[in-house]
């Protein structure tokens, strides 16, 4: 983990960093097994982002102002938010077409939060597709 996005780990809450360190070990995981080259973590807004080439980046962060949440944010101009809405409406709650809300009290729905965030790391490849191939 690089220094700067390490520091703004180690300030969220104990629960916090848990949760969003398990959808780190996602991304890292994905990258990996679909070969997609190399993961560019940095910090955007102060929140820690996550690029790869094939991919639309997107960032992840807690607000204390809705403390039993957490948040997975996309680029707001892509298809991804509403395509994960088609795909996982039951399953998943969302903020407009940017964000997946997660709650801090629940288990992560880790096969649905995999597949979003396959769909957006190789976005640039399934961006032509309907329901981007999922």
């Amino acid at each position: 983990m690089v220094k700067d996005v390490k520091g703004r780990f180690d300030e969220y809450p104990d629960i916090v960093r848990v949760r969003l360190n398990q959808v780190r070990e996602l991304v890292f995981e994905i990258v990996t097994d679909l070969a997609l080259g190399k993961v560019e973590e940095s910090l955007k807004w102060g929140e820690p982002s996550y690029r790869v080439k094939t991919g639309s980046p997107f960032r992840m962060d807690w607000k204390p102002k809705s403390p039993n949440h957490f948040y997975l944010f996309f680029h707001c101009q892509t298809k991804l938010v509403d395509t994960f809405r088609e795909l996982y409406g039951d399953v998943l709650e969302f903020q407009g077409n940017r964000a997946i809300v997660l709650s801090l009290s629940e288990p992560l729905p880790e096969a649905s939060i995999k597949h979003c965030l396959e769909l957006a790391l190789t976005y640039q490849d399934r961006k032509h597709l309907p329901l981007l191939g999922a």
